[in-house]
């Protein structure tokens, strides 16, 4: 049986694991309120906007201001990849990763592919496989729609330029603290809308002004919060991780605790007994 001391040091260390990682939970549930908050409230805004969006383009070529709705022969594509900067958060990164190698590989084998990473942890692993063009850690310090618009111009001006013909982004929509589900969307070009003609998407608007003008506006606008919208449904989800993955591991240590308390208790107790057999054993041989 394990010597008492050494079951006393793992038990005093247990505590202290307990300690951090109930802290760690409380600490993600607090950035979890804010964070689900945020995702919830723009969830609807952003929805519509993409809808409109999508009507509007419809009916759009190129020279009307439709440069971003225009389908092209897809030879060269961009992944942008949302994690974490952190771990400690489950399977919440490996997700994505997984994902991204899944999507290369059902969709774009044949075609090369470069990756734009938004978190640290996901670059780090995907570097070993893929071609990282650009990275963003620095994002989740200070998440603004404005540090976030900077990006999707980024995104759109490489488009537009031709350097890459679809761009999609990866990351976990948050549905719950215990749930992130992965996501790939398509970021560019924009999706026309499915099961509509030209003719139909558009006949509940009056256009005041032009149509066009009106999507030259409303087309940075809608990709801008798009992004936005899916870097804070990677926060959110991030956090949620977090809060479940250390609240797993406080139970686990607590278990692990009891377990050596029960242990410790044994050696213990058959110490005393051994001690109290060489006391009555010592008795026995004087009286003799």
């Amino acid at each position: 049986m394990a010597n008492l001391k050494e079951i006393r040091n793992r038990i005093t260390s247990i505590k202290s694991t307990m300690q951090i990682t109930s802290a760690m939970k409380m600490v993600s549930a607090a950035k979890l309120k804010k964070a689900q908050d945020a995702i919830t409230a723009m969830r609807p805004y952003s929805s519509k906007l993409t809808e409109l969006l999508q009507n509007l383009s419809a009916t759009l070529d190129s020279d009307a201001g439709g440069v971003y709705s225009t389908q092209r022969e897809v030879s060269k594509v961009l992944l942008v990849v949302i994690t974490s900067n952190r771990g400690l958060c489950g399977g919440f990164n490996s997700s994505i990763t997984k994902e991204v190698i899944k999507t290369v590989k059902d969709k774009y084998n044949n075609v090369e592919v470069d990756l734009f990473a938004i978190g640290k942890k996901g670059g780090d692993v995907l570097s070993k496989q893929f071609n990282i063009v650009a990275t963003r850690n620095d994002i989740f310090d200070d998440l603004t729609f404005d540090n976030v618009a900077a990006i999707a111009e980024n995104l759109m001006s490489m488009y537009a330029e031709g350097t890459y013909d679809k761009i999609e982004v990866l990351y976990n929509q948050f549905k719950n603290a215990a749930t992130q589900i992965p996501q790939v969307e398509q970021f560019l070009p924009i999706k026309p809308v499915e099961g509509s003609d030209s003719t139909e998407v558009n006949s509940d608007y009056i256009f005041e002004p032009s149509k066009e003008e009106i999507v030259l506006a409303l087309i940075p606008k809608s990709l801008k919060t798009q992004l936005y919208k899916s870097i804070r449904d990677s926060f959110a989800s991030e956090h949620g991780a977090r809060m479940t993955a250390m609240h797993k591991a406080t139970d686990n240590a607590t278990d692990l605790r009891d377990d050596l308390l029960l242990t410790y208790n044994k050696a213990r107790q058959a110490a005393i007994t051994n001690e109290i057999l060489e006391i009555v054993g010592g008795a026995e041989a004087l009286k003799n």
